[in-house]
């Protein structure tokens, strides 16, 4: 038997959509929210695209009496936007930043420069040991042509090993954020079967929210119809997401996401949806049980692990052909951009024999304007710069690729060592393709 004591933590989980001078009602939207956490007093408060370090100040001290702890992760040129605020004190803190994020040249859509990464907080609350973590990874700009699928696939492989590899000692893990991803998507089956996480959506026992728990809804006044291409209500792409230890058990009693426009407001506090869930901690002391005769316990438990490590290796071999792709794609245009700069060299080392010739042939007229010369050679210098940048970025993608593309390589050899001793027939019981109707992307068009 067990004695339990039942512990009751609160969890909210926002993306705030602060891009100053971008984002519309950026303070009136700020002031809202730190309202809404004055009046709700969560446990723990996780938010996302706070770019401004301003508006974290903001917050903290609305905040000081409610959450007096917090933690703001700087990263990246505008910062990772990611902060935690807390009514539990904060033990230590830590921030790894994705090695892949995006393209700098793609300006527009401005992931590589938010410098993308999860914060990571210990915290003790009540006497457990709680590792918290928040994150916003790539978002997914055009589902049919995804060029950033690769990226956001070996974003979602590195936070999973960073949860792994930091949650070893930790009683409670507790993970919130924007993966900007379906559930049944690549990146968080991937996520969510390696860490052994659950979906507060998927097991809480009472929900009221937005249909079908959507975070990203057609009806925010923020949203346009494009957005949200080809999903007519929205999509759920916002998460919190937890596991216990062997000694502690976590359920989700209760879940809820605001809908749309505030009342008695004109617009909601972002264009996501927050989450709010309400997790009930039970603390177990294991006693002595008898064990019982015979082998169908010890069998069901084998054919199920058997039967998770089938389904690891399944989803590893599909990640690792993502990946593969996305290789496939950085090498081309780091192909691209070195044919292109010996071109530009070329023209350059055409221009300057001209000049040569002109100079050693006394007496002769110029060839060409002066005014036409400089400017050839400013943009053979500007076409020498800018694909020597290119070269030097697509390097730097293709060694992550080629790096996360390994270590898969050893992560799957690994999970078939561990089916060597599994009968075969019991392994065709757990072989699956891939998802229905999912197929490998493409590479896009050369950007």
């Amino acid at each position: 038997m067990a004695d339990s004591a039942a512990l009751r933590v609160r969890v909210f989980s926002l993306n705030c959509w602060g891009i100053r001078f971008l984002s519309k009602h950026c303070p009136q939207r700020y002031a809202m929210i730190a309202d809404l956490l004055c009046r709700e007093e969560h446990d723990l408060v996780l938010l996302q695209e706070v770019w401004s370090e301003k508006d974290f100040v903001f917050l903290k001290k609305k905040l000081a009496c409610c959450h007096p702890h917090s933690h703001y992760f700087k990263s990246g040129v505008i910062g990772s936007g990611l902060a935690i605020f807390s009514k539990h004190r904060i033990q230590d803190a830590f921030m790894f930043r994705y090695s892949l994020n995006g393209y700098p040249y793609m300006a527009h859509h401005g992931d590589w420069f938010g410098g993308k990464a999860v914060g990571m907080a210990i915290l003790n609350v009540d006497g457990l040991a709680a590792h918290v973590y928040v994150t916003h990874l790539h978002a997914e700009y055009c589902r049919e042509k995804d060029s950033y699928l690769p990226h956001r696939v070996v974003q979602a492989w590195e936070l999973q090993q960073f949860i792994r590899h930091t949650s070893s000692g930790a009683d409670v893990v507790i993970v919130g954020g924007d993966l900007n991803m379906h559930p049944q998507d690549l990146g968080n089956r991937l996520l969510r079967a390696y860490t052994g996480l659950r979906d507060a959506y998927v097991e809480t026992e009472h929900f009221d929210g937005c249909e079908d728990g959507l975070t990203l809804i057609a009806k925010n006044p923020f949203i346009s119809k494009k957005d949200i291409v080809p999903f007519e209500k929205g999509m759920r792409i916002d998460y919190i997401l937890f596991k216990g230890s062997s000694n502690i058990s976590i359920h989700c009693d209760s879940m809820s996401t605001t809908q749309g426009s505030v009342p008695d407001h004109p617009y909601p506090y972002s264009d996501h949806e927050a989450l709010t869930a309400e997790l009930r901690v039970d603390t177990h002391t294991q006693t002595h049980t008898q064990h019982e005769p015979g082998r169908d316990k010890r069998s069901g438990h084998q054919d199920s692990a058997a039967g998770k490590v089938a389904e690891l290796v399944d989803i590893l071999t599909e990640a690792r052909t993502e990946v593969k792709v996305g290789l496939h794609c950085a090498e081309r245009m780091r192909y691209t951009a070195t044919r292109t700069g010996v071109m530009g060299l070329a023209l350059l080392f055409l221009e300057l024999a001209i000049v040569a010739v002109a100079w050693l042939a006394l007496g002769t007229e110029q060839p060409f304007p002066r005014a036409s010369f400089y400017l050839l050679g400013a943009l053979c210098l500007a076409i020498l710069l800018t694909t020597s940048l290119l070269y030097i970025f697509y390097t730097m993608e293709v060694k992550s690729l080629q790096g996360a593309e390994d270590q898969m390589r050893l992560a799957v050899g690994s999970l078939q060592e561990k089916l060597r001793d599994v009968p075969l027939a019991q392994l065709h019981k757990f072989q699956r393709g891939p998802p229905e109707g999912q197929e490998p992307s493409s590479c896009g068009p050369e950007e």
